[in-house]
């Protein structure tokens, strides 16, 4: 039998996959642009006391704003200004310390250029990023950033998209070149998005999310069996301490050491704990990272781990129920 035919593309697959390749064309011939007036760039921001505030309008007025986010969020304090509003007053905001990065892809954008003397006279430096370097905007800043592109994916040529992509690109790799100058770490990251996976994974630490020791079940090593038993069902973590008289931890008895127990014909009822328990177990310290416990417990194949303090005392406990409650997992 004759091997059906593929159907033949649709004309909206076709028009996906011709804009795909105009925006990645569009991006792959900026980095033949990235020299010296790059650095400038960078240099004037690093250089500089104040803040960067980043303005634009329409399409580039989105762009613009999604630069001031990625620059804040990577260690360099930045915010938007809408172009049109800092004619009206929002001007206020801006110092003889900051940078201003202008957007606009025609660089001819009215109100942009409106308020461009207004800046210079504040003392403030101006980096513009235009699709055309001998435009007004391009002229008078102190850095122009050339985000030209050699056609739009709009089937029109007329709708911003290859040159906001463009754009878009640009003002990453600016972010990312002052993220890395100024040493900026995956911590710093996390600190400035608390409520994100990384944040929790990076600022939880152990004891932020550890049972106390007063909520951890817990035994002699010569206790009897059923008593641990009892414990455990208690304590509901599944397992339970075996700890000196000192509370420093001896062993831990888990659900998986009473299958063991049976297992080899064990007798509950006049067994000690002392002899089923797992010797030497993992522990880890209040103040090391929550991540860190989830780790150890993945690679050990545990469902819970001990906390001890600095003298080996038992502090508490955790489960991984408790590491995926605090989202760490």
């Amino acid at each position: 039998m004759d091997p059906i035919p593929a159907p033949a593309d649709s004309r909206a697959v076709a028009l996906a996959r011709r804009v795909l390749r105009i925006e990645a064309d569009a991006v792959s011939a900026l980095a033949g642009r990235i020299g010296a007036e790059f650095e400038r760039a960078v240099d004037i921001i690093l250089k500089r006391n104040g803040r960067v505030i980043v303005t634009g309008i329409g399409k580039s007025g989105h762009i613009a704003r999604k630069l001031a986010a990625t620059l804040a969020s990577t260690g360099t304090p930045a915010y938007f200004v809408h172009a049109a509003e800092a004619a009206h007053g929002d001007l206020g905001m801006i110092t003889p310390e900051d940078v201003v990065i202008a957007l606009s892809n025609s660089g001819s954008s009215e109100e942009v250029l409106t308020i461009v003397p207004l800046v210079k006279r504040q003392g403030a430096r101006l980096i513009a990023m235009t699709g055309k370097a001998d435009s007004p905007l391009a002229r008078q800043a102190d850095v122009h950033l050339e985000a030209a592109v050699a056609e739009e994916a709009c089937p029109l040529n007329l709708a911003p998209t290859a040159s906001t992509t463009a754009a878009l690109a640009l003002g990453d790799a600016l972010a990312v070149a002052l993220l890395d100058a100024r040493g900026f770490a995956a911590e710093d990251f996390a600190r400035s998005h608390p409520g994100g996976t990384l944040g929790r994974r990076l600022l939880t630490h152990v004891g932020d999310v550890m049972r106390p020791a007063a909520a951890v079940p817990m035994v002699a090593a010569e206790a009897p069996l059923t008593a641990a038993l009892l414990a455990m069902t208690a304590g509901g973590m599944g397992m339970t301490a075996v700890t000196a008289s000192d509370g420093r931890p001896q062993g831990i008895f888990t659900d998986g050491d009473l299958r063991r127990a049976l297992e080899r014909g064990c007798d509950v009822r006049s067994a000690r704990v002392g002899t089923v328990m797992s010797r030497n177990p993992r522990t880890i310290g209040p103040a090391a990272l929550a991540a860190e416990a989830a780790e150890i417990m993945e690679r050990q194949r545990i469902s819970q781990l001990l906390v001890v303090d600095a003298d080996g005392r038992l502090a508490g406990a955790l489960t991984t129920h408790d590491l995926m409650l605090a989202k760490v997992i």
